[in-house]
């Protein structure tokens, strides 16, 4: 499987970096913030979603995947306990809102990433291991 080195510039690009990332773990500890160079840090263990497209008995990988965020003026959270750093979190979506990306994760937590513009990249940090879990969703009645 190549790794993946994508850039995001706009709503569309974004929810395909977001569909990578989707069921990524992070740490609290994994993210920061540089303030003075405006961007938004992360690294987070990585589902490969692409090398495993539902087809039966293909191998589950996980990989370290970094991403940056340009142009960050102010990081806001809600619903996470930034204190509990060895905490764990998993990513569910990252998509963009007036003067923002907000980053969803499961359990209801949200970082709110203010920027005037989406550039954001991701880029695969070394070789992917083997996983027996697959993250599933449950189906929520309509």
């Amino acid at each position: 499987m190549a790794k993946l080195k994508l850039r995001a510039v706009d709503a569309e690009d974004l929810a395909v970096v977001s569909a990578c990332l989707q069921d990524a773990i992070v740490g609290i500890a994994d993210m920061t913030w540089d303030r003075e160079g405006r961007r938004f840090l992360l690294v987070a263990s990585r589902f490969c979603w692409e090398g495993c497209q539902d087809r039966d008995g293909a191998p589950l990988e996980r990989i370290h995947s970094g991403v940056c965020i340009d142009g960050v003026t102010a990081v806001r959270h809600r619903g996470i306990d930034r204190s509990q750093r060895d905490a764990l979190l998993s990513l569910l979506a990252m998509h963009p809102v007036e003067g923002a990306i907000h980053l969803e994760f499961a359990g209801g937590g949200t970082i709110r990433l203010e920027a005037d513009r989406i550039l954001c990249h991701l880029q695969d940090l070394d070789e992917p291991w083997p996983t027996q879990w697959r993250p599933s969703h449950p189906l929520e009645d309509r």
